[in-house]
């Protein structure tokens, strides 16, 4: 509602007797800003789960807060995606926050709904996107294993994040702009746990599966993003399971 791959950085993981692959490399990430309480939004939901089937793309869907004084509390929003995309737009510099928004690898925002403006962030983003750092995630009991590969040159100081999404949430909304219409949301993000930092350096991070199904997750992925919560910018690299 608006209102007012690339070079794949090469590294060799040694992975411990009994260990498992349980994420697959990623070349692009999109992350919609939708709310059940946009009438704009429905279009931008179905193409998410559209492009979601799509191998080597992660689409993750983060519910936003601030329409739910038009009548209709969204159930899956959390005020950390609204303060994601709020401070994707300052990174931007543009100001732009409204829903439905697709932020194209953390660099590029455009409307949610233009599969043609989605594809070619993706396209102009290629040497920029996500399958830059190789990530690598191996589980082995109830813990995480994630090896981030060397950075392609000189990269900005990093986060490395664990997300835990749902990969499918079905919604009825009973008031609101889209009174009546039941949405299926697709990879909503229920949290996203802080690993460590990363240089540029090949390094190791922990974590715990209920870490990975955290907020009633049954997916995760691992992004390698420069900046921090506060000021997000370019996915270097990314995993999903």
């Amino acid at each position: 509602m608006r209102r007012p791959l690339a070079l794949l950085a090469s590294i060799f993981v040694a992975v411990a007797p009994g260990a498992q692959a349980s994420a697959a490399p990623v070349d692009g990430v999109v992350e919609l800003f939708t709310s059940q309480g946009c009438s704009s939004c429905p279009p931008a939901d179905r193409l998410a789960a559209k492009l979601a089937r799509e191998p080597g793309l992660l689409v993750l869907s983060l519910p936003v807060t601030y329409w739910d004084y038009l009548g209709w509390k969204d159930t899956l929003a959390q005020p950390a995606y609204t303060a994601r995309q709020r401070a994707y737009a300052a990174s931007r510099g543009d100001g732009d926050v409204y829903t439905p928004q697709a932020v194209i690898d953390g660099l590029s925002g455009v409307v949610g709904s233009e599969e043609g403006s989605i594809r070619g962030a993706l396209a102009s983003g290629a040497a920029k996107g996500a399958a830059r750092v190789a990530v690598k995630v191996a589980a082995s009991g109830d813990r995480l294993g994630v090896d981030v590969g060397a950075g392609p040159g000189a990269v900005r100081s990093s986060q490395v994040w664990l997300v835990s999404y749902a990969k499918a949430r079905s919604v009825a909304i009973g008031r609101g702009e889209n009174r009546g219409a039941s949405v299926t949301y697709v990879n909503v993000v229920r949290a996203m746990t802080r690993l460590g930092a990363w240089n540029g350096k090949p390094a190791h991070f922990e974590a715990t599966l209920a870490q990975a199904r955290a907020g009633g997750g049954d997916a995760y992925a691992v992004l390698v993003q420069a900046g921090d919560s506060g000021r997000p910018g370019e996915i270097y690299g990314a995993a999903a399971e």
